[in-house]
């Protein structure tokens, strides 16, 4: 799926921005902390489960017998698994059942105010033409995709149970910035143009995909449910850093390495990178693996978030030349799947004849 190597201790640039002189500066790091203060002023440690030790592999004699996949290994006991929609297909995602609470009041408040829709936008297919948008689960559109991934983010703040909290999310213990950060910061929750401000300068500046956006809150719902903390307005930007950190190293062949992230955010240490990636891989167990059936979820739940909210995708009537290039898509996809399925196997025949030499050479 990607490489899983942690590159942060090169002090040059990865091989993913080294073609380029230098990745664009999160200038907004300042006025979204300044914007954020002057709305806040107008408006008036859960310890990390122990890390669940991998299931033994039974090499005896007899046919039938591999080396287990990490994906069918065994959850820890204390996590039920239908209970986490990071791991299981059938889990409702958290994000969309936060957000249903404030749809459904303003649904409510349109009907008692006899507010109108407004003219319909969207476009509806017909007998002679069939409107698609740009987005599919395998290719999103960047853009939306990151609108609608800030747009959980910001319900998962709002809507959060409490402020649990460990330290090494906490920005006021480890800042992103130099600069002084006023307290009333921390007292308010963030807009969500300031959540995707800062998600779409940290895509952008690393060339990040959408897909990788999709796997960020992936991993972003594991930790809140693994560690069982929450995230509010002192620590979402760490968290969400991590969980971007983490899903561009699993998921792009070419990750970007941790100094590239500091390069980004002038004012952070290659050391506190690091720091906090180990310490967010200790919270989610090691547990990196997102299964196909998952990823499709929070796609899916994703456009229903959008739906709920107005976010427009857009939409264009269904061309020959185009419907041949999503065709061409799908083909390509399935063929990777085929090919990855069969080095799977291949692998697994190989590791089980291994073991098995090697348990007739000890005998």
């Amino acid at each position: 799926m990607g490489n899983t190597l942690t590159c942060c201790v090169s002090p040059s640039a990865s091989p993913k921005l080294g073609g380029r002189k230098g990745p664009t500066e999160a200038s907004c790091e300042s006025e979204t902390y300044e914007a954020a203060a002057g709305d806040a002023a107008a408006v008036g440690v859960t310890p990390a489960p122990a890390a669940a030790e991998p299931s033994e592999l039974d090499l005896g004699a007899g046919e039938g017998h591999h080396l287990q996949h990490i994906s069918d290994r065994e959850m820890p006991e204390d996590l039920a698994l239908e209970s986490n929609p990071s791991d299981h297909p059938r889990a409702s995602t958290i994000f969309l059942s936060k957000s249903q609470t404030d749809v459904r009041e303003k649904r409510k408040s349109n009907h008692l105010n006899h507010v109108s829709p407004g003219q319909l936008t969207k476009k509806y297919s017909s007998c002679s033409t069939i409107f698609l948008d740009d987005s599919t689960v395998s290719q999103p559109n960047l853009r939306t995709t990151i609108k609608c991934v800030t747009l959980a983010i910001y319900y998962h703040i709002k809507n959060r149970d409490a402020n649990r909290s460990l330290d090494i999310f906490d920005e006021r213990s480890h800042p992103l910035t130099r600069e002084k950060v006023p307290e009333e910061y921390f007292k308010h929750d963030p807009e969500h143009k300031f959540i995707y401000r800062f998600v779409r300068t940290l895509f952008s500046a690393a060339q990040l995909t959408a897909e990788c956006a999709i796997v960020t809150l992936v991993y972003l719902e594991r930790l809140l449910t693994y560690a069982e903390i929450d995230i509010c307005p002192t620590n979402w930007k760490r968290i969400v850093l991590g969980a971007i950190l983490l899903a561009s190293k699993v998921w792009d062949d070419q990750a970007v390495w941790n100094v590239d992230y500091c390069q980004i955010l002038k004012d952070i240490t290659v050391e506190d990178m690091n720091e906090m990636e180990r310490h967010f891989l200790e919270l989610l167990q090691f547990n990196i693996n997102v299964p196909a059936s998952v990823y499709a979820k929070y796609y899916f739940d994703l456009r229903s978030l959008a739906d709920d909210n107005n976010v427009n995708f857009l939409f264009a009537p269904l061309s020959k030349e185009r419907a041949q290039n999503l065709e061409a898509i799908s083909r390509l996809c399935e063929d990777k799947d085929l090919c990855r399925a069969a080095i799977r196997r291949s692998l697994s025949a190989d590791n089980f004849i291994g073991v098995q030499r090697s348990n007739a050479i000890l005998s």
